[in-house]
């Protein structure tokens, strides 16, 4: 017997509870492997051919997964075959900003399929936000009835969000405060919600999908028109906190002779990193980090550099201290922090190398994340997957 039934066997459930649980097991490989074969998912579960089989083809039926033919040219003996995520489970995806509401339609496997922009000119209340998304949603109804199975949607918030009922504690940016953001979006558009903090999603999409997908503690920063967030993964698990609050490393002192900052503290990162001042020295009035980057790699002033050498410094304080307390292997940039970091990668490396304490820095490496602008949309996807990746069989 395999220890994936012993375990389930020795808690005296039933073959029915083994049965999901499995079925839980395939899928969570298939969705985070993105595609794997049958022989490997043998291999990786430690149950038998048939059993495997067995469970596939459940997959299959629900489908939630395909059976493709394997790549054979030059391999000896006959394939395995490939099972993917299949194209109907979508999750819908929501990231609301200072200047824009994004909404996506994700499948499993953290592919996206479709992205919107809905760009804003003010900071939309949260009535508001959710009114958008419902239109937007309702524009995209007839394509997601005809050709998906929506389960649901997830929502990357820039700010605290209660993990229990995806009530927005505070998002100073977006200036919400105790908002029953999850509930008034699922009364608007009929699908069920789970909000989470954005940082924290994208760290979760970078540990699946992405550059931190091998690495068992990394500490993930993200730049973003609402401030910096943050997220950790730390023994492989990700760190939340006792109510999901974990991670807020965008309101780290850096400066105790700085500005008051939204949260309504003194000095915070997000204070002194901003993304506003390098639009503004660049000559953009909006910009994704994309462009952002190209316009500051082309630019050949000195102010510019000087600005971003500025917040490089006040990045490598925060870093020092995250570095000093979690001890991760690798530090992952991801929107305009990743940008500042490709204008001047020596300069922040010299200060990381030199400012944590020695053993604690010992190791450690920098780096960008890896899925870019599909960042936040696949993270927000992974809430909505939850579900059905927990329990295949009641999809």
């Amino acid at each position: 017997m395999s220890l994936v039934e012993s375990q389930q066997t020795g808690r005296g459930n039933s073959a029915d509870h083994v049965r999901r649980h499995n079925l839980a097991v395939v899928l969570g490989l298939v969705h985070r492997s993105q595609g794997v074969s049958r022989s490997l998912l043998t291999r990786q579960t430690g149950l038998n051919r048939s059993t495997v089989a067995a469970l596939v083809g459940e997959l299959v039926e629900r489908r939630l997964v395909v059976e493709v033919d394997a790549d054979v040219q030059g391999q000896v003996g006959r394939p395995s075959p490939i099972v993917k995520p299949a194209p109907l489970a979508v999750a819908l995806a929501v990231n609301p900003e200072i200047d824009a509401i994004t909404i996506a339609v994700v499948g499993l496997g953290g592919q996206v399929i479709k992205r919107v922009r809905h760009a804003t000119d003010h900071e939309p209340e949260a009535r508001e936000a959710v009114q958008i998304c419902a239109t937007v949603i309702d524009g995209l109804r007839d394509e997601l009835d005809a050709n998906y199975r929506v389960v649901g949607i997830g929502v990357a918030v820039p700010g605290l969000v209660r993990e229990l009922d995806g009530v927005v504690r505070l998002a100073p940016h977006l200036g919400w405060v105790d908002e029953p953001l999850a509930g008034m979006l699922s009364e608007a558009t009929g699908y069920p919600v789970v909000a989470g903090n954005d940082a924290r999603l994208g760290t979760l999409a970078e540990s699946t999908f992405g550059a931190g997908r091998d690495l068992t503690d990394f500490i993930y920063l993200n730049g973003g028109a609402s401030g910096i967030g943050g997220g950790v993964i730390a023994g492989g698990q990700p760190l939340t906190g006792a109510a999901g609050y974990a991670g807020e490393l965008g309101h780290t002192l850096v400066n105790s002779r700085g500005i008051v900052c939204h949260c309504g503290g003194v000095g915070c990162l997000e204070t002194e990193v901003r993304r506003a001042p390098l639009l503004a020295l660049v000559g953009l009035a909006d910009a994704d980090s994309d462009e952002l980057e190209n316009a500051l790699l082309a630019s050949e002033s000195a102010e510019v550099l000087a600005e971003v050498h500025r917040q490089l410094d006040f990045l490598a304080v925060a870093l020092r201290n995250a570095i000093n307390t979690l001890n991760p292997q690798k530090i992952l940039l991801g929107g305009f922090l990743g940008s500042l970091y490709a204008v001047a990668p020596g300069h922040l490396d010299a200060l990381v190398a030199h400012q944590p304490l020695r053993a604690s820095r010992e190791g450690v490496t920098i780096g960008r994340a890896a899925l870019g602008l599909n960042l936040l949309m696949i993270g927000a996807a992974e809430l909505a997957f939850s579900a059905v990746l927990a329990d295949p069989a009641a999809f």
